[in-house]
């Protein structure tokens, strides 16, 4: 079970309260300071889940917790001729619709304000589901896993990108000095909300990954279960299907 960290601590809100209150503040800031904090290593990372749902050649895509758009946007390059990006932030949606009308997108891209554990969706909808730095927000993470089998057409694809800790102990000192020290250090020197990069930092580090992971995938009722740790370890991209 993933521990529960929440951004404000002194908050009663629910973590999804305080979830949503954090991305609509630093929503305007979020890309370029993704880009700093990450040496721009998580556009690589992206690419890697276009391409894994590309081979799967799908009609339509789910992005949950798709933020400001980067992987909705990035997906525009599979066969898909119809993406919904749904957050729970609309400051961060409000921010993707903008790039998404930059690049003439609106007709492949939508974007939606909605919850990743009650999803406004029929059972079997979507050929292929998509989470990038998402899971670990999940106020209930069995309950959006859940949600997202409900969703996910048989034999679909679902893609998790998400940060992990490596396993070699000099890889994991040097990630675990980044994540408790530098990260919240460039949060409060940049963001409006000194809280937020902490918190980024904390649900990374108590969040399971790899097998853990996978077993909770299996548990909720996904076959296929494969994980595939990215750059010594820092991320991880898990693919799944439904039976």
């Amino acid at each position: 079970m993933a521990e529960k960290v929440k951004p404000y601590k002194d908050s009663e809100a629910s973590k999804k309260s305080q979830v949503t209150q954090m991305f609509d503040t630093i929503s305007g800031e979020y890309d370029d300071l993704n880009r700093v904090i990450s040496f721009g290593i998580d556009v690589k990372w992206r690419n890697k889940v276009v391409k894994l749902v590309s081979e799967t050649n799908p009609k339509n895509i789910l992005d949950i917790a798709t933020g400001t758009g980067d992987l909705a946007i990035n997906l525009a390059k599979t066969s898909a001729t119809e993406i919904i990006g749904l957050d729970i932030s609309d400051g961060m949606l409000e921010v993707g619709r903008k790039k998404i009308t930059n690049k003439k997108l609106d007709g492949v891209i939508s974007m939606i304000i909605g919850d990743s554990e009650d999803l406004p969706f029929e059972d079997n909808t979507f050929d292929a589901i998509t989470v990038a730095f998402g899971v670990r927000n999940f106020e209930n993470l069995e309950k959006g896993l859940a949600e997202i089998l409900r969703v996910l057409k048989p034999d679909g694809i679902f893609v998790i990108l998400e940060t992990s800790v490596p396993t070699n102990p000099i890889y994991k000192f040097g990630y675990n000095t980044y994540s408790k020290y530098i990260l919240p250090t460039i949060g409060k020197l940049f963001s409006k909300d000194r809280v937020a990069y902490k918190y980024l930092s904390e649900s990374a580090s108590v969040f399971p990954y790899g097998e853990e992971l996978n077993n909770i995938l299996r548990k909720i009722g996904f076959i296929n279960v494969v994980d595939k740790p990215q750059t010594m370890g820092v991320a991880t991209i898990y693919t799944a299907s439904k039976a």
